[in-house]
């Protein structure tokens, strides 16, 4: 019997990676043949080459997609060309059962090019509205998984919660936490900020602009910035965490995020009390905003928009929820839209498995 091949696609931001470096080590375990597609400068490229893991990586062209216009699309257009036929080389040659993707533009070329050679495509949709990357890969799609319930008329979708990958970490790390704890003062509410691959910079700059945060809070930084790199008084900046990030989500009493779909499902499966700042349209396509409304809607965190952020309304919300706290807990407790790793991991073989019989 031939050996079972996978190939996943997925980039741009940690967001459209996260999924996947979840999912490549069960398929490996399992004995699968692993690839990826993706653009060797992007961060899906780095992702894989620091987990170790056992994928062989194709680099395509790729191209932004944008809905309004540009020059630059011409030349786009021409880059998504070259990355479709790139791709349909790529999975001819490896003949995999499979394509998962996780959206971002560089998906668009291998979805299309799997689906042009018979090849079962599986996207996965983490926010509450679909991208203009992703909206093109369900014409093409086999299933696409969605985090939030969809409308009926996307017959292709099937409504699965958030997979997170809470609980991953087996080490405690207290002396790296002691050490922390040692600059901390035990009377102060403890805050944790992260801002993921492309909206920490406002935390960042709002945590170094005024200082009399630090007076006021314990802070915690993920900063994605190693010059900022620091540990002093009431302050802990480290730019990536891996085995640490969830004992520092431990000493948090309350986080302060973007909006990101995998982040804030993370926090309502550690019960964790969390103040959503979202990327406004300016930034984003705004499913940052629906994300966080529809958190706050459900009872699972407060929100702040990006404008509105200074440090006496900062105050007000994290008083505000430390204040409510057992509300938010005994939501976030209730919540059914949490998925373990495992349960989503069979659904997708035995979807794959429908999807490649009689091949």
């Amino acid at each position: 019997m031939s050996k079972k091949k996978i190939v996943f696609t997925g980039g741009g931001t940690v967001g459209h990676v996260t999924l996947n470096l979840i999912l490549i080590p069960k398929f490996l375990k399992d004995g699968w043949e692993v690839h990826y597609i993706g653009d060797k400068h992007g961060i899906e490229h780095e992702q894989i080459s620091k987990s170790g893991f056992n994928v062989t990586f194709h680099a395509i062209a790729t191209g932004k997609l944008r809905r309004y216009f540009s020059w630059q699309n011409m030349l786009d257009v021409f880059k998504v060309g070259c990355g479709i036929l790139q791709s349909m080389l790529i999975i001819a040659k490896i003949r995999p059962q499979a394509l998962f993707s996780k959206g971002g533009f560089v998906s668009v070329p291998p979805v299309i090019a799997a689906k042009t050679l018979g090849v079962p495509v599986f996207v996965h949709e983490s926010d509450l509205s679909m991208g203009l990357a992703n909206k093109i890969a369900y014409k093409f799609a086999t299933t696409m998984y969605t985090t939030f319930e969809q409308t009926e008329s996307l017959v292709k979708a099937k409504h699965v919660g958030a997979i997170t990958k809470v609980g991953n970490s087996s080490h405690s790390h207290q002396t790296e936490i002691d050490a922390i704890k040692e600059h901390f003062n035990p009377d102060l509410t403890t805050l944790l900020f992260i801002g993921g691959s492309a909206g920490a910079r406002v935390f960042n700059d709002f945590i170094t602009k005024i200082p009399e945060v630090t007076k006021q809070f314990n802070v915690i930084n993920i900063s994605g910035d190693k010059s900022l790199n620091n540990l002093t008084q009431n302050l802990y900046r480290v730019d990536y965490v891996t085995d640490l990030y969830q004992p520092l989500m431990d000493l948090a009493d309350v986080v302060v995020t973007r909006g990101g779909s995998n982040t804030i499902f993370e926090l309502v499966a550690m019960r964790k009390l969390h103040l959503i700042v979202p990327l406004g349209r300016e930034a984003s396509r705004g499913d940052q905003l629906e994300n966080a409304a529809y958190f706050e809607k459900k009872g699972y965190a407060s929100q702040l928009q990006e404008p509105e952020l200074t440090l006496d309304t900062l105050n007000k919300k994290v008083a505000h929820l430390l204040s409510h706290r057992e509300e938010y807990y005994q939501a976030m407790a209730n919540s059914k839209e949490i998925k373990s790793q495992d349960e989503f991991y069979n659904l997708l073989t035995v979807d794959i498995a429908k999807a490649t019989k009689g091949n």
